[in-house]
């Protein structure tokens, strides 16, 4: 069927991160997978092509277009390829959204420009050891001094997308205790320079997959952290956290989606070159049926990440909407994968198949940003059940 969700401009954006991948990442990007990040020039190069600002403002140095559909262009182009722009993702997807929504004109003034060229790479800091899910949980405090210029920030997060390498990470964090009839309340966003003294990473997590997006645990102990600092307004942290879940989600579902149909194109092209008993494997029966039932899985996410798109422009993907996304797109990008693995035979289990990478990068999709159940009770309370 005709793609009807792309106009010429995203086209031509295409083109020109299609044409950027292959002579910036593709001849390096092994050596990223082994150093296990990306040189931190290489978000600049990102600044320079102007992936970071499509987005912001022009008064702060972006493009000042309102659309999700150009990010969505960049999954698919990475996903293509098999390659990741390490921790940009979090940079845009997750914290641009805080900073657009609730950041002061000062604070604008401050970050924006910077955010834009990749010179303050932000990431954000929400999960801790033992609460996972449950943000209300979190025990990470920041308390603000007798004077009022400060909160003192102290605790540990885990799982930190960028935590590596970020110049600024929006932390949530404690400033009142909870209520006995609302355990969320007291949580707050702090925007933490990352050279503040009591600040610290810790353990580069190993993970998986999604082996050039640096991962880290982070430590305070005692960081001031400036009143001005403080985004949006205290004790309403959870509030803003919530607000940004539909676009984080829909942005791992349709990097699942772009997963799901590069898997396809590989295990096509691979069966058409491999030969077995003298014939080429996609000759068979089994490959046509499996390549088949695979394309129509695709082509159904497709149809589901396209009408999200469109919803999230016009400001109308409810949290219901995107975490059913999010739940049909990764839950399909799983099967597709670990059959267009299968397809590959031995092969499709060394790392230097794209296949085997994605594979192991896509596993994730069905944890963070909400696992496969949580999406399930969302969508069951907008059920009405």
């Amino acid at each position: 069927m005709l793609r009807t969700v792309y106009d010429d401009d995203h086209e031509a954006f295409r083109k020109t991160i299609r044409d950027f991948i292959e002579s910036e990442v593709v001849p390096v990007y092994d050596d990223w997978c082994t150093a296990g990040i990306v040189p931190r020039d290489f978000y600049n190069k990102l600044g320079e092509l102007g992936v970071f600002g499509i987005e912001v403002a022009e008064e702060y140095g972006g493009a000042g277009i309102e659309s999700y559909k150009f990010q969505a262009v960049l999954s698919e182009e990475t996903n293509r390829a098999a390659v990741a722009f390490g921790a940009s993702g979090a940079h845009v997807t997750l914290c641009l959204p805080y900073l657009q929504a609730y950041a002061t004109e000062e604070q604008k003034q401050r970050w924006l420009p910077g955010f834009v060229s990749g010179d303050l790479m932000f990431a954000i800091a929400m999960t801790e050891p033992g609460t996972g899910s449950d943000l209300a949980g979190m025990r990470t405090t920041a308390k603000l001094t007798d004077d009022g210029k400060h909160y003192v920030l102290n605790g540990a997060k885990t799982f930190i997308t960028g935590g590596v390498q970020a110049d600024r990470m929006i932390v949530a964090a404690r400033t009142a205790p909870p209520r006995e009839d609302d355990r969320r309340h007291g949580l707050s966003l702090l925007i933490v320079d990352t050279t503040l003294p009591g600040y610290s990473v810790g353990r580069k997590l190993d993970k998986l997959g999604l082996k050039v997006s640096d991962t880290a645990e982070l430590n305070f102990t005692d960081v001031m952290v400036p009143v001005e600092d403080l985004l949006g307004e205290e004790n309403r942290g959870f509030s803003y956290l919530g607000n940004n879940l539909p676009r984080e989600r829909l942005g791992i579902a349709v990097n699942a989606y772009a997963q799901a149909k590069a898997a396809v194109q590989f295990a096509k092209k691979y069966t058409q070159d491999r030969t077995v008993f003298n014939q080429p494997v996609a000759s068979f029966q089994n490959t046509k049926f499996e390549l088949a039932a695979c394309q129509a899985d695709v082509d159904a996410s497709e149809a589901v990440v396209d009408r999200a798109l469109e919803a999230i422009d016009r400001d109308e993907l409810t949290a219901a909407d995107a975490a059913s996304a999010k739940l049909f797109c990764t839950e399909i990008a799983s099967r597709v994968i670990d059959r267009c693995l299968q397809l590959h035979g031995g092969y499709g289990y060394i790392t230097e198949y794209p296949v085997a990478r994605l594979y192991a990068d896509s596993r994730v999709n069905r944890i963070y940003g909400g696992t496969s159940e949580v999406m399930k009770l969302i969508i069951a309370k907008n059920m009405g059940l």
